[in-house]
C-alpha cells in the first residue's frame, strides 16, 4: 500500500517529525484560496512515483493568481500512467541543507536498513550508482532495535566522505539529526513499511530538521493490522490513497497473487515456487517477464480466463507462457481450459504451455490440437516463448 505524500507526511507527524504546513486542493480554486491564506507555497502533484519534479508535477508560487494557474496545469498531467487528481500546497521551506534519510527492507541480508546521505534532493538510486561512499547504512537488530550511539554513529559514517566543513560541524548535525532517525525507525517498524523515506530532509540555519518529502510503502502482507489505517485513509482520501499500480490494483479485486514487472512475456503457473522458477527461466532464455501471476490450486477454465485477461490487461505483453504441475489437478482437465479461455477471449497472440504430472500426454494432445504451442519441459517453453516474442 503505497500512500501519497501528504498522507505519509501525516503518519510521520504521529512519531514526532516535523513537516512543512499544507493543505490538500483538488481543483485550482482550492490552491489559490490556500496560497491567499498563507501566502507563498509549493502546489506538488500528489502521486505514487518519484521523478514528479522532471515531468512537472511541482511548481512553487507566490501569489493566488500563480497557484490557480499552475494547478490548473498540474491537474492536466499524466505522470508515468498516475493522472493528477489531488495537490498538495505547502508552506515553502527557507533555504537550508538537504539530506536523505530512509528506511527499506534488505533482503539480501533478511533485515531493515536505515539509510543516510547529505547528498539529499538526489534519487538515492542515483548516489548508489554514482557515488555510493556518500550513503551511510546501518542494519539494526530485529530486537535491539535502533539505540541513539547507533543513529549518532550513522550521522558520522555519512560525513566521512562528505565537506570538510560540514565534518567540523558533526557535533551539532549528530544532534540535530538523531531523533528523526530515531523517530522514522519507529514509525517504519509501526506501520509494517518496506519503504519509509525522507527527501529531502532539510536542515535549517537555527538546526530545525523538517521533512520536505516523504513516501512510505506498507507491506501488503501486514495490511490485516492496519485496516483502520486503510479505510481512514481511503476514505479521507477521497479515493487519492494509492494501493500500487493500477494492473495490481485490478489483480486484487479478481483476487489473483499478481506483481506487475516491466517486461513483455505474460506469465501463469500454479504455486508461488513454480512461478518464481518460470520468471527465471524467461529471463535465462533472455526475455523479460512482464508479470508474476499465481493462479493457485486447480486450473479450471474460469480461472484460467481470469489470469489471462488479467495478463492481457498490459499492453506491453506479447505472449504467454503457462507453467502447470498437475498434482491433484488433472493436465487435460487444465488443457481444455486453457483452450476454451483462449477462444472465448479471442486471444491472438502466442501462447505456450508446459505441463507435467496427471494425464500430462492427454493434456499436451490436446493443446498441439489447439494450435497451442505445448512444451515438454519448463525450459523447452520458456525457449519457445522467448522466441516467438523477441521480435514481436
Amino acid at each position: 500500500m503505497k500512500l501519497l505524500e501528504y498522507q505519509a507526511k501525516e503518519q510521520l507527524k504521529r512519531f514526532g517529525i516535523t513537516t512543512p504546513m499544507g493543505g490538500v486542493a483538488r481543483t485550482p480554486k482550492e490552491a489559490a484560496d490556500w496560497v491567499r491564506a498563507h501566502g507563498p507555497a509549493a502546489i506538488k502533484a500528489q502521486v505514487p512515483i518519484g521523478g514528479r519534479g522532471k515531468a512537472g508535477g511541482i511548481a512553487v508560487v507566490k501569489t493566488p493568481e500563480e497557484a490557480e494557474r499552475e494547478a490548473e496545469r498540474i491537474l492536466t498531467l499524466d505522470i508515468k500512467g498516475y493522472p493528477v487528481s489531488v495537490l498538495w500546497c505547502e508552506q515553502a521551506v527557507p533555504d537550508a541543507e538537504e539530506w536523505y534519510l530512509g528506511v527499506t527492507l534488505d533482503r539480501a541480508n533478511r533485515s531493515l536498513v536505515l539509510m543516510l546521505s547529505a547528498a539529499g534532493g538526489m534519487e538515492i538510486e542515483e548516489v548508489a550508482d554514482t557515488a555510493p561512499e556518500k550513503i551511510a547504512k546501518f542494519w539494526p537488530h530485529a530486537w535491539r532495535g535502533v539505540a541513539s550511539y547507533d543513529a549518532r554513529g550513522l550521522v558520522l559514517d555519512a560525513l566521512r566522505h562528505d565537506t570538510p566543513e560540514r565534518w567540523e560541524r558533526r557535533g551539532k548535525l549528530m544532534s540535530a539529526l538523531t531523533p528523526t532517525i530515531l523517530a522514522l525507525y519507529a514509525a517504519a517498524r509501526d506501520l509494517d513499511a518496506v519503504t519509509c523515506e525522507i527527501n529531502p530532509l532539510m536542515i535549517t540555519a537555527d538546526g530545525s530538521v523538517i521533512a520536505a518529502d516523504a513516501k512510505i510503502e506498507i507491506d501488503e502482507s501486514a495490511l490485516y493490522r492496519h485496516e483502520s489505517l486503510h479505510r481512514e485513509l481511503a476514505a479521507e482520501g477521497g479515493g487519492s490513497l494509492v494501493d500500487s499500480d493500477p494492473f495490481e490494483r485490478e489483480a486484487r479485486k479478481r483476487n489473483l497473487t499478481y506483481v506487475h514487472l516491466d517486461g513483455y512475456v505474460g506469465c501463469i503457473g500454479n504455486g508461488a515456487g513454480l512461478v518464481m522458477n518460470t520468471l527465471d527461466l524467461v529471463k535465462q532464455h533472455g526475455g523479460e517477464p512482464a508479470n508474476f501471476l499465481d493462479v493457485g490450486g486447480g486450473a479450471s477454465s474460469d480461472k484460467v480466463k481470469n489470469a489471462l485477461e488479467m495478463v492481457l490487461m498490459d499492453e506491453k505483453v506479447r505472449g504467454i507462457f503457462i507453467n502447470i504441475f498437475g498434482g491433484i489437478t488433472r493436465c487435460d482437465e487444465v488443457a481444455r481450459g486453457i483452450i476454451q479461455a483462449r477462444d472465448e477471449l479471442h486471444i491472438t497472440k502466442p501462447l505456450v504451455v508446459r505441463m507435467t504430472g496427471t494425464q500430462e500426454e492427454e493434456g499436451r494432445k490436446l493443446l498441439r490440437e489447439a494450435g497451442i504451442v505445448p512444451g515438454t519441459s519448463a525450459a523447452e517453453a520458456a525457449e519457445a516463448i522467448v522466441s516467438l516474442t523477441r521480435n514481436a
